[in-house]
């Protein structure tokens, strides 16, 4: 992969982490094997000349718990990150990890500059994991405006969720001229993902609608 994309000059940002464990895991046991699971994903991040990994942030059912097991965690997994100058990202995924007020202040507990977040425009459900709010089937919602404003502070990416459009080419659910103030607001200077995950177009083609509407949005907010 390292070859091909040196060959096609593609630029390798992160690595997105799934089903290794629960990093706020209860079960102290499970809880370090989840974080060792991880190690091979820092080692394949530094190969592919990446800057992070993307972890989630699941565990336990008790906030109390939770924030003390996911400090513990997430304190092991970045330490040992930093000596592969690999930074750690959560990204809001549903449950406690889309608590944005509850995982920046685990962040700021931490304390570690390669500890930071991935905020997702989407993913902001409470009451389900991986937080998708796409149906309207969600019970609980975190405001998703509040809540990418509070963890861009942190941020070392940013994912632009998407679902479906309006004809004319605006998202129907996400306001994006809101989202990109904040954006813009805070000064982020990194990268902007693309994730489509809407029904109505093709992987291939919804990538490019959200790509022209988040370029269409951004020269509005720029010339204002």
């Amino acid at each position: 992969m390292k070859e091909r994309s040196d060959a096609l000059a593609v630029q390798n940002l992160l690595i997105m982490v799934d089903d290794e464990g629960d990093l706020g895991g209860e079960d102290n046991h499970l809880r370090q094997k989840a974080v060792e699971n991880h190690y091979q994903w820092i080692h394949a991040a530094k190969i592919m000349g990446c800057h992070s990994i993307r972890v989630n942030a699941f565990g336990a059912t008790d906030p109390s718990i939770f924030k003390a097991s996911l400090i513990d965690g997430l304190s092991q997994l970045a330490n040992y990150a930093a000596k592969e100058e690999i930074n750690i990202l959560i990204e809001n995924h549903g449950l406690f990890s889309s608590n944005a007020q509850l995982i920046s202040s685990i962040i700021k507990e931490i304390n570690l500059p390669n500890l930071g977040t991935l905020p997702d425009f989407g993913n902001w459900c409470l009451s389900a994991q991986w937080g998708s709010t796409q149906d309207g089937s969600c019970l609980e919602m975190y405001d998703p405006y509040l809540g990418v404003e509070t963890l861009l502070p942190y941020a070392k990416g940013v994912s632009a969720k998407a679902y479906n459009f309006h004809a004319n080419g605006v998202h129907r659910n996400i306001d994006y001229e809101k989202m990109l103030l904040l954006v813009k607001t805070q000064n982020f200077n990194g990268h902007i993902g693309i994730e489509y995950e809407g029904t109505e177009l093709s992987e291939a083609d919804g990538i490019r609608a959200t790509k022209k509407h988040l370029e269409d949005v951004w020269k509005k907010i720029w010339i204002s």
